[in-house]
């Protein structure tokens, strides 16, 4: 609930617990075995930062997020939790909700591009070795240095083979290109289209500023990514949940300290963003957490113990709702010791103890007070969210789809001139140089063929003509001459002659 410019999270026996707007881009954590309440933190976070007038995004993994777009309705449990913590103005409440879907069945289209995407966060979808990723990145280098667009996987499919039959001459800028290390990319490729990488690598791509929305009465917008599906490959997921806070990071200028955040971002199943990550993308993603929170974005990252966050990150989480933590082995003793200590100790009991007999809805809480500290961690019974518990009807979520301004723009996929189009029209260019190359060169050699012919015929008319006359005139003087002497003279003098008018004829 949003009270007095603060967002009331819960109680601690009469004790409010809040956390500031002004430091919620100091991100946070929401923790806690299966079944301890993670879910009710979650919304009930979401809710009080969309009556701030902060845009919100979540990551639907189980589908129990979607209900929001409507008002809860009262139960038995429900009154006595509200009774119990004594919220006399509680009020169910719908939030402007905007639902999105990668595979394009469940919300809004949610599409980026193979160059927004980057080398880095493709060769994880890709499971590219090392190597094979270094030879990733050079083709995005070679692409940007050749300004040619890499839109969709069909753009990047002709990029490589482009490459590939230009390896050697690329070789001498760009390193060795192996052609078995582009085979297997283009293997991967195939098999991420496979997985519906056709849907969401086009365009129009999400422009991010669309999300940092209030609706007509200031709330704002909340923005549900439903992940059933998309879970289902749990790299896809967790690089698709990366990607969109890079793209935050990139896009949004410096905010310095703010009133409140522009947006605020729940990532569910947070391990997965981690699990089996290279070192180089762990350290961009510290990185990006560290600096986002100067753009005015504060991230909150949803998992079942703190250990499944890296210590580099999980140190820049300075607002923490942390759920019961069982301990049945003594991994799990050590687990819990941990999550522990990462609290400021309070005298009035001990953290470890408790944390394992906290209740379902309760939690340990620790925010940042006005400087920037952690405050002391105190016992919580969270608030009850205000809107519907558990997923929508089909035809809820279609209206709500439907009746979205966004829908219109992202729901037909556009296919714009780029790096695939140019190498076609390269080809055919080619193709059609080559075909008149080859059609003069066969006209040249018909010419020369027809050339050689005619000549020899000639030759053959004119050897014959010139004969005849030489045969004839040497008769002639031969009979003037007269005996065996005029006869032979007569011969001489007709050859020669007949040679003298090829001669002529054919002078070259």
């Amino acid at each position: 609930m949003y009270q007095n410019g603060k967002i009331l999270i819960g109680k601690s026996g009469e004790e409010e617990v809040w956390i500031r707007p002004s430091m919620a881009n100091r991100h946070g954590m929401i923790a806690g075995a299966t079944g301890t309440g993670k879910t009710v933190t979650l919304k009930v976070m979401a809710e009080s930062f969309s009556d701030c007038g902060v845009p919100v995004f979540l990551a639907d993994v189980k589908g129990d997020l979607a209900g929001m777009c409507n008002a809860g309705s009262m139960s038995e449990s429900l009154q006595k939790r509200i009774d119990g913590l004594g919220l006399g103005e509680f009020a169910f409440s719908k939030y402007p909700t905007v639902y999105w879907d990668v595979y394009q069945k469940q919300g809004i289209p949610l599409r980026t591009t193979i160059s927004e995407m980057g080398p880095l966060l493709l060769a994880r979808i890709l499971g590219l070795n090392d190597t094979q990723t270094d030879i990733l990145t050079v083709i995005f280098k070679i692409a940007d240095d050749e300004n040619l667009l890499l839109i969709d996987t069909k753009d990047l499919k002709s990029m490589i083979g482009y490459v590939g039959d230009k390896a050697k001459e690329y070789s001498l800028t760009y390193g060795n290109i192996a052609k078995q290390s582009l085979s297997a990319i283009v293997r991967a490729i195939v098999a991420l289209e496979a997985e519906g990488g056709d849907l969401f690598f086009a365009e129009p791509a999400l422009d991010i500023h669309d999300w940092l929305a209030t609706d007509e009465n200031g709330k704002g917008k909340i923005h549900v990514l439903d992940c059933q599906q998309l879970i289902l490959n749990p790299t896809m997921y967790a690089t698709f949940l990366l990607w969109m806070m890079a793209e935050l990071f990139e896009s949004l200028p410096e905010a310095g300290d703010l009133e409140k955040p522009r947006m605020v971002f729940f990532f569910d199943e947070a391990h997965m963003l981690f699990d089996h990550a290279s070192k180089e993308l762990l350290d961009k993603v510290e990185q990006v957490v560290k600096l986002i929170r100067s753009k005015g974005v504060g991230i909150y990252f949803i998992t079942q113990t703190p250990k499944d966050i890296p210590d580099g990150v999980l140190g820049q989480l300075g607002n923490k709702v942390q759920h019961a933590l069982h301990a049945y082995t003594p991994a799990d003793r050590k687990n819990l010791k941990a999550a522990a200590d990462a609290f400021r100790e309070n005298p009035e009991f001990d953290t470890t103890e408790t944390l394992e007999v906290l209740g379902v809805g309760e939690a340990l809480v620790s925010v940042l007070d006005e400087d920037g500290v952690p405050t002391i961690v105190k016992r919580t019974t969270i608030l009850p969210p205000q809107s519907q518990m558990g997923a929508i009807d089909e035809g809820t979520r279609s209206a709500q789809i439907n009746n979205c301004l966004l829908s219109s723009k992202y729901a037909n996929m556009q296919d714009r001139d780029s790096a695939y189009e140019f190498f076609q029209r390269m080809g055919i260019e080619e193709g059609e140089a080559k075909a008149a190359a080859e059609k003069a060169e066969a006209e040249a050699k018909e010419k020369e063929k027809h050339q050689k012919t005619v000549k020899r015929e000639t030759k053959k008319v004119a050897s014959s003509a010139a004969g005849t006359i030489g045969r004839t005139v040497g008769n002639t003087i031969g009979s003037a001459v007269g005996g065996k002497f005029g006869k032979t003279l007569g011969g001489n003098i007709g050859a020669s002659l007949g040679r003298g008018i090829l001669n002529t004829l054919f002078k070259s």
